[in-house]
Formats: structure tokens, C-alpha cells, sequence
């Protein structure tokens, strides 16, 4: 169902039960579904894959860069040297190594990365958004959330729901330096307003209902009322609040995911997944380095100033450094609590930037290269210990079994339980979810 936002208003009933537009639309969604879960993580800014997962040893310095491969769990398996405890589960999850597309810019790169298609629509809607419309949540909790912003050269497309429609945009928590990881931090999107307490939001819904059976108000535009009744039961209800309560995790399990932004935000992650969201994206911001001023979560966007690998956290600083270790101590305590709940097979885990990072180190670092670049997926019926495809000697382009944004995509939602033609409906019109075909060979 698509409204407009005069429709929305036209309707009378939101502003009496004192809930705001965002908190409405991302409230929605009650339909049964059997669908699997995913935990994607944004590595928003191109994770250089040849000093992280698609290593080049051989190649020469200013290719190889600073850092050395180490063994894995799985014979034949290496990556680099700042993802030791990954390296100790790689039998859990699947490096690609052969993502390639065409778009070198942040904002280009991030819309094609995050929509499964090479040539997306302004409007072509985000994975997260595909699932909130065809496997909502079936429990009391929003069905697609986006947690940590995005931020520098990305338009805010990850924050609706494309022509899909508001209804189905993501419910966003965390801005810049306001995190889980923060001390105080306390999740207010389900605080009902002030002179709205939960009593008199219940009889101003039951007020409503009688002024609209009576009619003396147009009753609400496409069947609003479930919209309504969804939204009154997230503010009004336990488990959503619950989910997004980390003060509930005892503080060892805290501690093992890390104290910083993305470990924190992993962890409220599995939560929301326990709890019965569909899809979470994670932007994956690591935080600041000591003595380090803050400039925004693009975390991996790192060039460098000619002597190496610099980062937006200073001149010279080998800012992979600092970020991978951060990666490798939250993805590798996050698969492991999967595994231990039993939620890894229904919870696919999702890890790739908008692009990779260029072969060659010049005065620029290592530039934009979405011509050859990695991603980490594991669980939802995913091989494990599994390497798929690979890039040429210096890894700046694919050698084998390269795989486009269309069929990355299909694969994903393949892995979900959505058939990539499973065709969405937007103003009259039809598309598939996805134009791709799956990739059979990831799956074990």
C-alpha cells in the first residue's frame, strides 16, 4: 500500500493519538512469514580487500602494502594479519573474492552496493526495504532497522524506502558520535510523547475508533488503521523497548564484542534479530584512535598522504591499523554468539563496502576500485571455510567467477527466502526483486 504524506495527514487520527510520521510508517507491517534474518555490515567508504582479505604477498611493495597474510583454521585459507580471531573460525564463513561493478563514487558506489543492480533508479529500493515489504517481522519489533549513519558523500537514500514507499524505510538509531557504545546511551524512538502517556494513548485510540464508526470522520485512506494499531502497540508494547535495552547483556558479553561503536552495535544487532527483525544494516564505524578528533563514521575511506595508508584519522596513521582489529574482534564474536543460540542458520551475515581499494599505493594511497573487491558472508545456509572466485596477481581485477551487484543481490535474497522475480508492485508498475541469479555454489 503506498500513501502519500496528505493522505497520511488527511486521515485525522495521528496527530490525536500523538505519533509522529517516522515512528508511524516504520511501525508497520503484521503479515505471517517464515522468512530468514540479516545482519549486514556497511563497510561504508571501500575496504581495501588487498590489506584485508585478498592478500598479495608476491606482488611488490607498493602493491602488497604493509601487512602480511596469516593461516586461517582452513588449510589453503589465508588473510590479513589484523583478523587473527577471524582467521580461527574461517571454517564459519565465505570470502568472495571476484564482487566487481562499475561505480567508483561513495554515493554511486553505496546505492548499486546496497540494491543489487549496476545501474540502480534513484528511487530502486535498498535490500532491507524488498525484505520489510515481503517477509515483515511477525512479532512486536520493526522489521528493517539501520543502525550508525551514513554520512559525508552518500544522499540519504538508505533512509526511505524507495518507491516502495516510507512505510517500508529503515528505523535509523545512532547519529555521528551518539552510539551503544556511549555511556548513557538509552534507545527514545518508543518513549511516547511527553503529555501522551500510555493511558491516554489507548483512550485516545478508542476515542478514535468511535468517531470514525460513527461517521463523523472519513475512516483512514487504504486501510490505514493496522498503520495506526502497529505504531500504538510498538509505543505501547515491551518488546521492541526490550530488544533495544543493552544494559540486559551481561557485561562480559558486552566486553567480548568490544566497547566501541561497532561492537555495540553488533551486539544490539543480534538482539533485534532474536527479537524478530528481518533485516539490521550496520554501518561499520570502529570509533576513534586515541587523541584522534572526531570527523565522521566514513571509517574506510583511507587514501593515505604518499608514505602508505593513511585514513581520515590523520596524516600517516595506518588507519586499517586501528579499524580491522575492530572488525575482527566484533564479526568474529558475533558469529560465535549466533552459533551458541542456534541462530546462525536462519541469520545470514553480511559484510562488503560500496567497492574496494585500488592495487597500486601512490601519493593518493590506495584509491577507489570497484573493479575487483571482497566481501564476508556466513550463515543462512552459507558454506563455511569456502573461498569464491579470485582476483589476478595484484588483485585490481577479477580472474575468476566474478559476480555482478544483480546476481550479489539475488544471492542474498536466494539465501532469505525470496526468489530473485518475485516482482514488487510501485505505482502501477512491476519489478523483479532482483534481475540476478543466485550464485548455488555458495551455498552448501
Amino acid at each position: 500500500m503506498n500513501l502519500s504524506r496528505r493522505q497520511l495527514l488527511q486521515s485525522g487520527g495521528i496527530g490525536a493519538l500523538g505519533l509522529g510520521l517516522p515512528r508511524l510508517l516504520s511501525a508497520s507491517r503484521s503479515r505471517i512469514s517464515s522468512a530468514k534474518s540479516c545482519i549486514f555490515i556497511v563497510q561504508y567508504g571501500g575496504c581495501s580487500h588487498i590489506d584485508s582479505f585478498d592478500l598479495k604477498p608476491e606482488a611488490p611493495a607498493e602493491v602488497r602494502g604493509p601487512y602480511k597474510p596469516i593461516a586461517t583454521n582452513v588449510p589453503g585459507i589465508r588473510i590479513g594479519e589484523h583478523l587473527p580471531r577471524l582467521a580461527k573460525i574461517a571454517d564459519r564463513f565465505t570470502i568472495v573474492r571476484s564482487m566487481s561493478h562499475g561505480n567508483p563514487g561513495h554515493d554511486g558506489g553505496m546505492h548499486v552496493a546496497m540494491t543489487g543492480h549496476s545501474s540502480p533508479k534513484v528511487e530502486t529500493p535498498y535490500f532491507g526495504s524488498v525484505m520489510a515489504k515481503l517477509k515483515p517481522a511477525t512479532r512486536n519489533v520493526p522489521s528493517y532497522v539501520w543502525l550508525q549513519n551514513l554520512a559525508g558523500d552518500v544522499q540519504p537514500r538508505y533512509l526511505t524506502g524507495g518507491f516502495l514507499g516510507p512505510a517500508y524505510s529503515p528505523l535509523r538509531v545512532g547519529t555521528d558520535l551518539d552510539t551503544p557504545s556511549a555511556p548513557n546511551f538509552r534507545m527514545k524512538a518508543f518513549d511516547p510523547p511527553a503529555d501522551v502517556p500510555t493511558a491516554r494513548m489507548h483512550d485516545r485510540q478508542s476515542l478514535l475508533h468511535l468517531v470514525e464508526e460513527s461517521g463523523k470522520l472519513s475512516p483512514p485512506p487504504g486501510d490505514l488503521r493496522p498503520y495506526r494499531e502497529r505504531a500504538v502497540d510498538l509505543l505501547t508494547g515491551t518488546e521492541a523497548r526490550e530488544a533495544f535495552d543493552l544494559e540486559k547483556e551481561p557485561v562480559r558479553m558486552r566486553d567480548r564484542y568490544g566497547r566501541h561503536p561497532l561492537g555495540q552495535n553488533l551486539l544490539l544487532a543480534r538482539r533485534l534479530i532474536e527479537a524478530g527483525t528481518r533485516l539490521v544494516s550496520v554501518t561499520a564505524w570502529t570509533g576513534l584512535p586515541p587523541g584522534e578528533k572526531f570527523r565522521n563514521v566514513q571509517t574506510w575511506d583511507m587514501h593515505g598522504n604518499g608514505a602508505g595508508l593513511g585514513s581520515i584519522f590523520g596524516t600517516g596513521h595506518f588507519g586499517l591499523g586501528w579499524a580491522l582489529p575492530r572488525v575482527d574482534e566484533a564479526v568474529s564474536a558475533l558469529l560465535i554468539d549466533l552459533e551458541d543460540r542456534g541462530l546462525l542458520e536462519d541469520t545470514l551475515v553480511v559484510m562488503v563496502g560500496e567497492f574496494g581499494r585500488s592495487p597500486r599505493i601512490s601519493g593518493d594511497g590506495r584509491d577507489h576500485w570497484p573493479a575487483c573487491y571482497s566481501a564476508l558472508i556466513a550463515g543462512g545456509g552459507i558454506k563455511g571455510g569456502f573461498v569464491f572466485g579470485a582476483s589476478d596477481k595484484t588483485g585490481g581485477f577479477v580472474k575468476d567467477n566474478p559476480i555482478s551487484p544483480e546476481n550479489f543481490g539475488a544471492t542474498l535474497f536466494h539465501a532469505l527466502g525470496v526468489a530473485p522475480e518475485t516482482r514488487l508492485s510501485p505505482d502501477g508498475f512491476t519489478l523483479p526483486a532482483s534481475v540476478g541469479q543466485p550464485v548455488m555454489e555458495l551455498f552448501a
